[in-house]
């Protein structure tokens, strides 16, 4: 028998300290596609839709893919911008009525103006068009708001288990799996989440996380249980519902949803300590390279992850430069650092010009001061490109500027580009022109999601603890939008009473 599937995308990772707005620029920038063109170079959040396409055309059904709209993370997105884009969606999907099925790719952190639940508020409108009896089935990022809303909203709720996000693709097959039972195999999908009152950062190349992602999959294998999820919570949103929740869907049996749920999020809770990556601040990790015997061709990766435009941070803070600078370490090089304007100059003035420069600091306190720095223009790439989780991530125009040292044992080489992004892989560096093996440091601005590109080839990576819209430190992020006691703010929380809002 064939179906009608509707899908769409809405999303992005709204950081409540960034002083960047989230409007309609920044999906027109990163994706704002009808009608499913996508062309040769899909977004890492277009996937998920090309696999639901490619999984419904092969069973014969039919798809309508409605608007697919992603921003690059920032602050917090305009409210006209929001309602245009939740309401463009919606009558997207009245259009294509009757449905069988409804699925959706969604970030889970968005916050607009007058909407703390950006997503939830759209899945609620959705879910209010198509009735109780279609199933909507969701797919979010590891970093989202696992709200009541949303779990109200959805029959199913599939989030990455990775982080860096190497299995988009991945849950995306796992949602159409589970989204195609419903309509062919009659399997009843029934969710329960734990809150675990946590914030916090937690890679999955590293242990505690590795085991339990495993024991996450293992569970998955065993009798009515569909799918099992760990939000860990995006803690620079100041939304009442953030932090770190499990997520378990089974067939039917909503008692062992939350058996299952409450006993994975006590494990993530007793591994709260271990989960965070050691940080450490610019002068231990700067001492740490003086310490260190050379290892030619394997670099220290640096990753100054408080300036991460992935957590919405915008990418031009010059804290971590500034030290390097002032404490004479060479063979550094450090790719992207966002600035338009240096990188316009450069490439006004030509490959090998040599010139006075203004680099970084333009976005406030959260930036540091800008840098004046006598640069050389060393290379200029055009349009450059970068890998990151099976797609391509564009890097804008790169100038390659040489500020220090005159050869690359004793240098320090920025990167600087006119698209807001971070640094996924070493080709931020190659496209540039630079050689990541040939330094003796590099420098990303990134918090997790470079290690995947960037472990094959590091002498070691160290976490930086440095200032920025995207602090590591927890305990004081101002969330005043929270009355949830939350850890580390509360040492147990559990047994907190919450606060008045």
């Amino acid at each position: 028998m064939t179906r009608r599937i509707f899908t769409a995308c809405l999303g992005t990772e709204t950081n409540s300290f960034s002083p960047i707005p989230t409007g309609i620029s920044l999906f027109e920038g990163a994706m704002l596609v009808r009608g499913g063109r996508h062309g040769e170079r899909p977004s890492l959040f277009a996937v998920p839709l090309v696999v639901w396409r490619e999984r419904a055309s092969a069973l014969g059904w039919t798809v309508v893919e409605g608007l697919a709209a992603f921003a690059t993370p920032a602050g917090v997105t305009t409210r006209v911008t929001y309602e245009a884009l939740r309401d463009e969606i919606v009558a997207d999907l009245r259009a294509a009525m009757p449905v069988d099925a409804v699925l959706l790719n969604l970030h889970g952190a968005m916050i607009a103006d007058g909407y703390p639940d950006a997503e939830g508020d759209l899945l609620e409108k959705l879910r209010a068009l198509v009735g109780p009896r279609v199933p909507i089935a969701v797919e979010l990022d590891l970093h989202c708001h696992l709200s009541e809303l949303k779990v109200a909203s959805a029959d199913v709720i599939v989030i990455y288990k990775e982080y860096p996000h190497v299995d988009v693709a991945d849950r995306a097959h796992e949602v159409f799996d589970i989204a195609s039972r419903m309509l062919l195999g009659g399997a009843r999908p029934v969710m329960a989440m734990h809150d675990c009152a946590m914030l916090g950062v937690y890679p999955t190349t590293r242990e505690p996380m590795i085991g339990i992602v495993a024991h996450m999959q293992a569970l998955e294998k065993e009798s009515g249980i569909l799918s099992v999820s760990l939000a860990h919570g995006f803690p620079w949103g100041d939304t009442p519902e953030v932090g770190t929740r499990t997520l378990v869907v089974t067939d039917g049996d909503e008692a062992l949803a939350r058996r299952v749920a409450a006993e994975l999020g006590e494990q993530v809770w007793a591994a709260r300590f271990a989960m965070m990556p050691p940080f450490l601040s610019v002068d231990e990790a700067i001492d740490h390279v003086f310490a260190a015997e050379p290892a030619p061709g394997h670099p220290f990766v640096l990753a100054d992850t408080a300036d991460n435009t992935g957590i919405g941070a915008p990418g031009d803070s010059t804290f971590v430069l500034r030290r390097m600078l002032e404490r004479g370490l060479g063979g550094v090089a450090l790719s992207p650092l966002w600035d338009p304007i240096a990188t316009a100059i450069a490439f006004d003035a030509g490959e090998g010009a040599s010139l006075p420069m203004r680099v970084g600091g333009k976005m406030g306190p959260g930036s540091g001061d800008p840098l004046d720095v006598e640069a050389r223009v060393m290379c200029l790439t055009p349009e450059a490109w970068q890998p990151f989780g099976g797609a391509l991530a564009p890097l804008g125009r790169l100038a390659w500027l040489r500020i220090a040292g005159s050869d690359d044992e004793d240098a320090i080489d920025l990167v600087v580009n006119d698209y807001r992004v971070q640094s996924f892989h070493p080709e931020c560096f190659r496209a540039a022109g630079i050689d990541p093996h040939e330094r003796r440091v590099l420098v990303v601005k990134s918090t997790q999601h470079f290690f995947a590109g960037f472990a094959p080839i590091a002498r070691e990576v160290l976490y930086l603890s440095a200032p920025g819209c995207g602090s590591m430190d927890m305990a004081a992020l101002a969330l005043g939008s929270v009355t949830r006691a939350l850890w580390p703010k509360v040492a147990q929380p559990h047994a907190a009473p919450d606060r008045p809002a």
